[in-house]
């Protein structure tokens, strides 16, 4: 890979800064997922066996360059320790006098967790000052919050030109499953791309059209897409005033030798609610007054046959409304598929973006895929094809 990994460094008595992402969903003062910190911890385990002198700074929530009490990093401390099976400090500045005399005095293994990155203006503007003050902690810089590349952010890409930059093992993780499936994957490639507007999507769809096989089309977004070619649609959520940048997609598409498959068949109810009375119906069939909330079997049908077909599978959005059953049936039935494949080793199976994750979950398959990226935007940028600020600044 073209970046550097923990592979080529030595950091026994080094201060290492590490770039994680905690910024986890806290409820009522409890942390409520463990993912992020989950994924972290073998590389803050690595760092801290090999003897470094762990850092460990990361934004939370949005405090605009304030200091928000209720934004502080302090419960990550102990959940980061509990994960860690070891103590973790915490000081309450992520540069300064005082994180600067808690960086000194760690010994080799210790771990030490800065306060928010975000109560300082300069983060999310890059500020230079904000960049060197975080690199007069450390000797050596590690970024594993892949979630965070997308944005040049002082604790992102500042500090990385200050100091030499390494990726963590999870960013390492990331960049090599999002390589395998777009860089340099096995072909035929399948996408699927859902969601609920084909104007969100556009940079997406586009990059996506001109790298893969084959492009599964769900979500609202697909309504749209087929309004555009005549049928109606009824009272299903679409986007008139993008139907002509529907059909230069597919246009697009066709010219670059993609296959657009869009739903052959629609589920269709009279109500946006879970158990809403429903039906199938072909596409073009839909009742006025009635609206579109999910895709058909045949539909399901084509997209499984297209798996069967693939070596790679990248995936982002649903099929239906997945949160309101009965409408979760394809998603979860092609996401079923998707895992059996990938377990017998036929096919490798990239997903991510924050629904994708949910929907994944909740058809039970999320552990069963290849690669699950729970990075968000960052993890969309990259399919778009946009270079990464983060990721970037760690190219060797």
């Amino acid at each position: 890979m073209p970046f550097r990994t923990l592979d080529s460094l030595d950091p026994r008595g080094k201060r290492v800064l590490l770039r994680a992402d905690l910024n986890l969903p806290v409820k009522d003062g409890r942390i409520t997922d463990m993912t992020r910190i989950e994924r972290l911890a073998p590389t803050i385990r690595e760092l801290s066996e090999k003897g470094a002198r762990v850092i460990v700074c990361s934004h939370f929530d949005r405090p605009k360059g304030r200091r928000v009490p209720e934004m502080s990093l302090r419960p990550m401390q102990a959940a980061l320790s509990e994960t860690l099976g070891r103590p973790v400090g915490f000081v309450e500045d992520c540069v300064g006098p005082e994180a600067e005399a808690a960086a000194a005095g760690l010994a080799d293994g210790e771990v030490l967790l800065l306060e928010n990155t975000r109560f300082h203006a300069g983060e999310e503007k890059n500020d230079p000052a904000l960049a060197e003050g975080l690199a007069k902690l450390a000797d050596v810089f590690v970024n594993d919050a892949f979630s965070a590349a997308h944005r040049a952010h002082a604790s992102t890409e500042g500090v990385a030109r200050l100091l030499p930059a390494y990726a963590g093992r999870l960013m390492q993780a990331e960049l090599e499953a999002l390589e395998a499936a777009l860089g340099s994957p096995q072909r035929p490639v399948v996408a699927i791309v859902g969601g609920a507007k084909v104007s969100t999507k556009l940079d997406l769809l586009g990059n996506l059209s001109r790298k893969v096989d084959v492009l599964a089309i769900g979500g609202a977004m697909a309504n749209t897409f087929l309004a555009a070619q005549g049928h109606g649609v009824g009272a299903s959520l679409q986007e008139a005033e993008m139907h002509e940048t529907a059909r230069r997609i597919l246009q697009d598409a066709a010219a670059a030798g993609c296959e657009v498959l869009l739903p052959r068949d629609l589920v269709v109810a009279e109500g946006f609610a879970a158990h809403s009375p429903h039906r199938v119906v072909a596409v073009g069939a839909v009742p006025e007054g009635m609206m579109a909330l999910d895709v058909g079997p045949a539909t399901v049908a084509a997209v499984n046959a297209a798996l069967a077909a693939a070596r790679t599978l990248v995936w982002n959005g649903p099929f239906g409304a997945f949160e309101l059953p009965p409408f979760d049936a394809a998603t979860v039935a092609v996401a079923r598929e998707a895992a059996r494949l990938t377990e017998a080793g036929a096919l490798r199976s990239v997903a991510g973006g924050g629904d994708t994750v949910s929907a994944l979950r909740h058809a039970g398959v999320a552990e069963r895929m290849s690669y699950v990226s729970t990075a968000g935007g960052a993890f969309l940028e990259w399919l778009e094809g946009k270079t990464l600020p983060g990721v970037a600044a760690l190219e060797a």
